[in-house]
């Protein structure tokens, strides 16, 4: 199994930055993409940004620029550096970990929330 620790969240004021922190532990040899999702309040989870093994990225377009994936593979170890916070940008930012054959497996999640 692999289990996923997320860290980094909490209150910050709009335009500020937060560093989030993933790191997993367990049969890691199988992970893939590593990810951050976020959810705000009623609203579905949606992804803010994904790095490959190789360190491929891909990043949602309301993050493009501000925010930045980045992975220490020998730590099974990916952050999410953002910067240029703003107030919809408050949510549960969830780390995830795909697996090859095997299913995803989430973290517990970390508040982030930016005041205006």
């Amino acid at each position: 199994q692999v289990q996923l620790v997320e860290s980094g969240g909490g209150l910050v004021q709009a335009g500020g930055s937060l560093r989030l922190s993933c790191v997993a532990s367990g049969k890691t040899n199988s992970i893939t993409f590593m990810g951050w999702y976020r959810q705000a309040p009623g609203q579905q989870r949606d992804l803010v940004a994904r790095i490959s093994k190789g360190g491929s990225t891909d990043y949602a377009r309301f993050v493009k620029g501000r925010f930045t994936i980045s992975r220490e593979n020998a730590k099974n170890t990916v952050y999410l550096q953002m910067n240029e916070l703003k107030s919809e940008d408050t949510g549960v930012y969830y780390c995830r970990a795909d697996r090859l054959w095997e299913n995803n497996v989430w973290g517990q999640g970390t508040q982030v929330t930016v005041s205006s």
